[in-house]
């Protein structure tokens, strides 16, 4: 009985470290050619994680013409489905609204020199 009750308070308290651990997980992922992971950089648009462990990304690239556009997210996808109880992962390439520098987080910018 003591086993189904655990199940039940992890199905209920797993959907927010969930996404913090996709936070983690999407913060190891480097665009080659910028020192700075690609949560910082503000690649990242959107993450949902739903109830039964499947996870969706909205991103998009520093540009349309990125030569990593193929890599970064596969690496991502990669990545979160690491995750111990991850089911699937979908993640989605956007260009609306297009990046721009002031996407990035204040670390990011404080790394790369623009403040």
């Amino acid at each position: 009985m003591s086993e189904q009750v655990q199940n039940i308070n992890l199905t209920e308290t797993s959907v927010p470290d969930l996404r913090d651990k996709v936070i983690q997980a999407v913060k190891t992922v480097y665009d080659p050619e910028i020192p700075v992971d690609v949560y910082e950089l503000g690649l990242i648009y959107e993450i949902n994680v739903y109830p039964i462990n499947n996870v969706y990304v909205q991103m998009t690239l520093t540009s349309p013409s990125c030569p990593s556009a193929e890599v970064i997210p596969g690496e991502v996808e990669q990545k979160i489905k690491a995750i111990e109880g991850v089911n699937d992962v979908k993640v989605e390439i956007t260009f609306d609204p297009p990046y721009s520098q002031d996407m990035m987080s204040e670390a990011a910018k404080l790394e790369l020199g623009f403040l």
